[in-house]
């Protein structure tokens, strides 16, 4: 019996439109999270050493853009965690929004042949281009879990995980 082989051939399992919706809802989910912290505990309250939800949040607006800002351009930026956030939620998250439509403008310009190739994130961290996307949404999330925690010890019910 002969075989047939079928070199190079690949099969989609999700596309780049179906991801980058994916990612919008958690980082949509996240805003939610910013939304309903006090402003004073947003910028310090912890626990157990933890940053503040307020540093955790300056952290993703250093990941998501640049990443990808690198990933269309190919320009390696610093990774920044300190912004200016002027001890201002609302300026956060006018920041988060910027980063949201900066982060779709970006994304149409991604061919689908490059989700495949390797590069170094922030000069630092290698991995194919998918793999650094799906770091960004998984460090997303595992912050946004600590924000969670933060607002239920606060007595605050965060907004449902499920609803992106």
């Amino acid at each position: 019996m002969e075989q047939a082989f079928v070199k190079n051939q690949t099969a989609t399992f999700i596309t780049a439109a179906n991801l980058l919706e994916h990612w919008q809802g958690h980082r949509g989910l996240t805003r939610r999270v910013i939304e309903v912290f006090p402003e004073k505990d947003f910028f310090e309250y912890s626990i157990a050493g933890m940053r503040p939800f307020a540093s955790m949040v300056q952290e993703l607006l250093a990941i998501a853009a640049p990443g990808l800002r690198q990933i269309v351009g190919g320009d390696t930026e610093q990774l920044n965690e300190h912004l200016d956030h002027q001890n201002s939620k609302a300026h956060l998250l006018a920041l988060w929004d910027q980063a949201t439509a900066e982060i779709n403008q970006l994304w149409a310009q991604i061919p689908e042949e490059k989700f495949e190739e390797t590069i170094l994130a922030f000069g630092q961290y290698e991995g194919t281009v998918w793999s650094t996307i799906f770091y960004f949404i998984d460090n997303e999330i595992h912050h946004r879990a600590q924000g969670f925690v933060y607002l239920r010890s606060l007595g605050i019910e965060p907004p449902y995980f499920w609803q992106r």
